[in-house]
């Protein structure tokens, strides 16, 4: 059996200076990187177009400042009963985990729309150029839940697992006489991570093998796809989704959010990708008929063609001919030569040359 447990607890710093606390967590530090990662990799990808770099950090720097309060907010609604009496600071704070990938993936592409339109840039490019980092980030990000001993799933039988504490367990798997502290439990944050890092790895395929068949945008609705079919039945594993009626947990008698999510991001993804293609399609046949008539325009003439127009080029015109005439008299006359006439001879004689 191999049991995955976290090296450290949830804290990379936590220490205090001067009196004022100093707290960093795993959690926050992994998000972060994935960001980063994420940014600099969309950076390049940006530059390789065309475009200035610079406006990918820009552009991270206010996904952030939209992604991580969205997250935080749609994670809240979906838990509200949960929060409900508690002080707004608790409610807000984000450092104990509780942020929805749905919920910034909102604040994400909100934040697009605004800087895109603020800058005239092409939104759906833009997303193209950073949605497959976006998921690379996604991989990242997810081993802070691992830290945190949270987004596991139900207890398997794999041989295969993570142990989870149990303050960090909910009910009914703390009980510990039913289950002791060396029940392993589904890895979901491991799978989701590991599709994700594939997701990633198979959008960068399709970038390159359907280069000449992709639409501006077509990427982004395939990130909706893959992640949607990953989440889908990864969402299945866990004990602790966010359900519809704002209980926390497997769900009974309630749907997962994040699979009604998933469902929208698959049906959405498709059928954006069908109309996207249908919708270009009539610039399509404008531009091969426009094609076909310069190609009926520039079609060369026939030998016999060629030969009839030179000769009627060649041919002269009646002002030509008379002109012709005129030189030919005027050569012929310098062309006498007059000899003096012997003695005796007149010079009209019939001997006269």
């Amino acid at each position: 059996m191999i049991g995955l447990y976290p090296p450290d607890d949830p804290f990379l710093i936590n220490t205090a200076i001067f009196g004022i606390p100093l707290v960093v967590r795993w959690y926050g530090v992994l998000i972060i990187s994935g960001a980063m990662l994420a940014g600099w990799l969309a950076a390049r990808r940006a530059a390789a177009r065309g475009y200035n770099p610079e406006h990918i950090w820009n552009l991270l720097m206010l996904g952030l400042l939209i992604g991580i309060p969205g997250a935080r907010a749609y994670y809240v609604i979906f838990e509200w009963e949960r929060f409900a009496g508690q002080p707004i600071l608790q409610i807000i704070n984000p450092t104990t985990g509780g942020l929805a990938i749905h919920g910034a993936l909102i604040g994400a592409i909100l934040a697009a729309v605004i800087y895109t339109w603020r800058n005239k840039l092409p939104f759906l490019t833009f997303l193209d150029i950073c949605m497959p980092p976006f998921l690379l980030a996604q991989a990242v990000g997810r081993w802070g839940n691992f830290f945190n001993q949270e987004a596991y799933g139900r207890p398997t039988s794999l041989g295969f697992g993570v142990l989870i504490d149990q303050d960090r367990r909910l009910p009914p798997y703390n009980d510990m006489t039913r289950y002791p502290p060396n029940t392993l439990f589904h890895p979901t944050f491991l799978y989701e991570s590991v599709w994700n890092l594939a997701g990633f790895g198979l959008l960068l395929w399709l970038e390159r093998r359907l280069r000449g068949w992709l639409r501006a945008g077509d990427l982004a609705l395939f990130y909706g796809v893959i992640y949607g079919v990953g989440r889908l039945w990864i969402e299945g594993l866990r004990t602790d989704s966010l359900c519809t009626n704002g209980v926390g947990g497997s769900c009974e008698g309630a749907l997962r959010t994040a699979q009604i999510v998933s469902l929208l991001l698959i049906a959405g993804g498709l059928i954006g990708v069908y109309i996207n293609h249908r919708l270009q399609a009539p610039q399509a046949a404008t531009a091969t008929a426009a094609d076909a008539a310069a190609t009926t325009d520039a079609t060369p003439i026939t030998a016999e063609a060629a030969d009839v127009a030179a000769t009627t080029d060649a041919a002269p015109t009646s002002d030509e001919s008379s002109d012709e005439l005129a030189a030919l008299n005027e050569h012929e006359q310098a062309d006498e030569v007059a000899v003096p006439p012997r003695l005796g001879e007149q010079p009209n004689s019939p001997n006269s040359v």
